[in-house]
């Protein structure tokens, strides 16, 4: 029997495609975007295949390539095929025009794609906070571009859910500061939707609501001419920590997090349940239409949970979606103890679709791992994800086999049959497209290849042309620090010790990164110095030099680790004067990165601050918006928080700016406490947040537009790193 969920695709998906055509056409927008001109190249055709599969053929017609497919996504995913296998152009994040031929090259013969991966799914509700809080729209527009030209089709819609509950609780008679007291800031908003906090970073202007009302309207209106389908936030039972005594509520108050009052739940039996549903998807109709698809995460990392009748609650969610939609989804997050099993084990298969959320690392759905689940999900749908990385940290990091071999067992494994395609769900995103394009390609492989054959492709499609020093250096990479292997289940990336509060016994950064050494630190340079061998065939180069920069800085950090560590054994060992070079080179490696990421927006303090204040319409708000971005990536929350809590550095950015001023004042009273301790005066003990906390409210502005040659930089930095160690 086919399951309802199925059904419900082939009713979307058919009908879509057969209109589709009469719809506005993307494509030529989308294209010319890419670069001017460019939609007079191609020719676009929708057509549904009898298979229900999605796919994109690419043929020729008189002068232009003609790119059919069964809707405008496929169709997107044919163009970058193409541009990346016949004209070597790999659009990214930080790259998203190129200058096409006067005439493409002709198709000799048609070239076929498709793939029963029917949904690629795409965002955590932490990526909203990490990386967009404060994007405008030029930004969003690339975004979608590269979500279509990628595959995606399932995205999470968060964009103004805030408005939907400042809406939803003036319905309920609270008055305006009382909304401001639980809302969070723009930088804090995931968490704030997540169930974990109240009002930080608030109080949020009426020009803030305003701008995300019409910020989503526009996000949503360019993905339905795509075709994708928005995943809109829906109602699973939070509201504020003071419902009880504002309105009477039987509700459920949870343990602080991290220190951070939470909001409360509404007892899923309660009557009250559904009214306060009835508001919320009324509200949220009224201002962004309904969805398709509805995310709900009921009690995540809610310590307090087992008081919850689970079944009841998943079935008054459930019910209450599907009052407002009762052809709906409900999507959630396979992660930690969620979904509870007794939660879902009362909900109709179809009904119900699980993002497998760290399936690269952590896989649920049932094969070996640290965190199977007996019988995976059950008869329910489910997407394998890749999480890949924690807190926006810079840093390359990758499980490149077991990515490989996980997304292999889909087609041997029984429990793989309810497997409905594969999702993105990064806490951060702009950073280590490698492992992104691999993830956004694997369900359109005719076969699953090596990682050595993977890069092979992939150098020449990033750079334009093939390298032997490029594919030696990424084989390297792929083999140490883009393989975290099995076992190993670190949050993210290695961080880098320069963003680490100092202490006698530095390892990892943030509380929760889960660090294990597991790749060579020396590999790293080897790779850096086989990318500046060819950096003089790739000068300017947007990709090559991108990456150029990330993998010097990885080796630079690596290298720093490594001096740290002879430096506290110089302090144990009482060598005064091995100290004081280690300590001072330690300095110098610091400065030089610091030096080295100037040359890339990418990795510039300044870019973050710059989009915060871009936000704001007065100086008041445009202070708001910066202290938002300057508190997020140091100390996260207030001191509770940070210190007790354990919050602080868990967003750490190893960005230019950042790193001399807030970062290296930390590593310099360390070392000085240290040589004082040398020197026969008593150890002191740092107060490290009353450092942090003024770099928070300082307004001094950062510039983000680079400064230097990123290949000179590079080169530079490598010599003055690695010749110094010899």
């Amino acid at each position: 029997m086919i399951h309802k969920l199925k059904l419900l695709l082939i009713a979307i998906v058919l009908p879509l495609a057969t209109c589709m055509s009469a719809a506005k056409n993307p494509i030529p927008a989308m294209l010319d975007r890419i670069d001017p001109g460019a939609s007079r190249k191609f020719a676009t055709e929708v057509k549904a295949d009898p298979s229900g599969d999605d796919y994109f053929e690419i043929s020729q017609k008189g002068n232009r390539v003609l790119v059919t497919g069964n809707n405008y996504v496929s169709i997107a995913t044919g163009i970058n095929w193409y541009l990346k296998n016949v004209l070597r152009i790999h659009l990214s994040w930080n790259g998203m025009t190129a200058e096409l031929p006067d005439r493409l090259p002709q198709m000799a013969k048609p070239v076929r794609k498709s793939t029963s991966m029917k949904l690629r799914y795409n965002f955590n509700y932490c990526t909203y906070s990490y990386t967009m809080p404060f994007w405008n729209w030029e930004r969003w527009e690339r975004e979608i571009d590269w979500m279509a030209l990628h595959g995606i089709n399932l995205p999470l819609a968060a964009i103004g859910q805030e408005c939907v509950w400042r809406n939803m609780l003036t319905r309920l008679a609270y008055s305006k500061e009382e909304i401001n007291n639980f809302i969070a800031g723009p930088a804090f908003l995931a968490w704030w939707a997540m169930n974990n906090l109240e009002g930080w970073g608030g109080p949020n202007p009426d020009s803030w609501y305003a701008a995300q009302e019409e910020m989503q309207k526009r996000i949503l209106a360019r993905m339905k001419e795509f075709g994708i389908q928005p995943v809109l936030p829906g109602y699973s039972g939070m509201m504020p920590s003071n419902a009880d005594e504002k309105l009477g509520l039987n509700i459920i108050k949870s343990p602080l997090w991290n220190g951070f009052t939470r909001p409360a739940f509404i007892y899923p039996t309660d009557p009250k349940f559904a009214e306060m549903a009835r508001i919320y998807y009324d509200e949220q109709r009224r201002l962004f239409g309904s969805a398709e698809y509805y995310s709900m995460d009921p009690f995540h990392e809610c310590k307090n949970a087992e008081m919850f009748d689970f079944d009841a609650g998943g079935k008054a969610v459930m019910a209450a979606m599907k009052r407002a939609n009762p052809d709906a989804v409900w999507v959630v997050q396979a992660w930690s103890e969620n979904p509870r099993q007794q939660m879902i084990d009362g909900l109709n298969p179809g009904d119900l679709l699980i993002l497998d959320l760290f399936a690269e690392c952590k896989p649920m759905w049932g094969i070996e791992s640290p965190a199977k689940r007996e019988g995976g999900f059950g008869n329910h749908k489910w997407l394998m994800c890749m999480l890949e990385n924690f807190g926006g940290n810079v840093g390359l990091h990758g499980r490149m086999d077991g990515l490989l071999d996980n997304y292999r067992q889909i087609s041997t494994h029984p429990l793989g049959r309810n497997c409905l395609g594969t999702g993105l769900t990064m806490e951060g995103s702009e950073n280590n497209p490698v492992m992104f394009e691999l993830m956004a390609e694997l369900p359109w492989m005719d076969a699953i290849p090596t990682k050595e054959e993977w890069l092979r492709y992939y150098v020449k499609t990033r750079y334009g042309r093939f390298d032997n020093n490029i594919y030696r250096a990424w084989l390297i990479l792929a083999d140490g620090i883009y393989n975290a292997p099995m076992g190993n289940i670190q949050q993210g990336p290695h961080e880098s010790i320069f963003c680490a509060r100092p202490s006698l016994d530095n390892f990892q950064v943030s509380s929760w990164s889960k660090m294990r050494n597991y790749y060579d630190p020396t590999s790293t340079a080897e790779a850096a110095r086989l990318m500046l061998e060819a950096a003089d065939s790739f000068r300017g180069n947007n990709n090559f030099e991108y990456d150029l920069v990330d993998i010097t800085r990885q080796a630079i950090a690596d290298e720093a680790r490594r001096t740290y560590q002879h430096t506290i054994a110089d302090y144990k060992c009482f060598d005064r004067k091995a100290f004081e070079a280690n300590s001072a080179r330690f300095i110098d490696l610091l400065r030089t990165q610091d030096t080295l990421l100037a040359t890339r927006p990418e990795f510039r303090v300044g870019s973050w601050i710059e989009k915060a204040r871009n936000c704001g319409t007065t100086p008041q708000e445009k202070d708001l918006y910066e202290w938002n971005a300057r508190v997020q990536i140091t100390t996260w929350g207030p001191r509770q928080c940070a210190d007790k809590g354990k919050l602080r550095d868990y967003a750490h950015k190893e960005w230019n700016g950042i790193l001399r001023d807030f970062y290296l004042p930390r590593w310099e009273a360390f070392f000085q406490t240290l040589r004082d301790n040398l020197n026969g005066y008593p150890l002191a003990t740092l107060d490290y947040y009353a450092m942090e906390e003024p770099w928070t409210l300082d307004r001094t502005p950062y510039p983000s537009t680079p400064e230097g040659d990123s290949v000179a930089a590079a080169r530079s930095a490598f010599a003055r790193t690695f010749q110094s160690a010899r």
